[in-house]
């Protein structure tokens, strides 16, 4: 292997840092989102929306709002459940939650952008393609991308 291809395991120790390094640079970006959310309730434009898209809204909000509880969760978890001790299931399990929160996160940002999209086009078919072209651009980088780059790794080091 060439050396930019090197490569290191993680201690489990270091491994479980990193998870909660990762769940806490994620949360400032949800979080904000989840702010002007709720700003846009409480504005005057918002009553004037059609009910489909205050409807549209409440789904992303809610979205949004289930990403913030897994996101949230390995922390809990940690500290409740296995203070002071490093686990592999611990790791395995923040992970999945990481992930799996980033799903709901997505699909509340692409509702949201269709909505915007829709008040700012005047057309459901521009809110459409834009909802689309956004669910599929987050879940191009954020799952197939690193799942791509994973198999690719694999089969490398079964070459070597």
């Amino acid at each position: 292997m060439a050396a930019a291809d090197e490569v290191e395991q993680e201690s489990l120790k270091d491994e479980i840092t990193n998870l909660i390094e990762e769940a806490r640079m994620v949360l400032p970006g949800i979080q904000a989102l989840f702010g002007f959310q709720l700003i846009a309730v409480f504005n005057d434009g918002f009553k004037n929306l059609e009910p489909a898209w205050q409807y549209t809204h409440l789904a992303a909000i809610s979205l949004v709002t289930a990403a913030v509880v897994l996101i949230m969760t390995p922390a809990a978890y940690h500290r409740f459940a296995e203070r002071g001790v490093a686990s592999r299931r611990f790791s395995e399990l923040g992970s999945m939650l990481i992930a799996m929160a980033m799903v709901p996160f997505a699909v509340g940002m692409s509702l949201d952008l269709m909505l915007i999209a829709d008040i700012v086009t005047q057309s459901k078919g521009a809110a459409t393609v834009t909802l689309v072209v956004a669910l599929a651009a987050f879940l191009t980088a954020w799952f197939v991308f690193p799942f791509c780059a994973r198999r690719h790794r694999g089969r490398m080091r079964r070459r070597t």
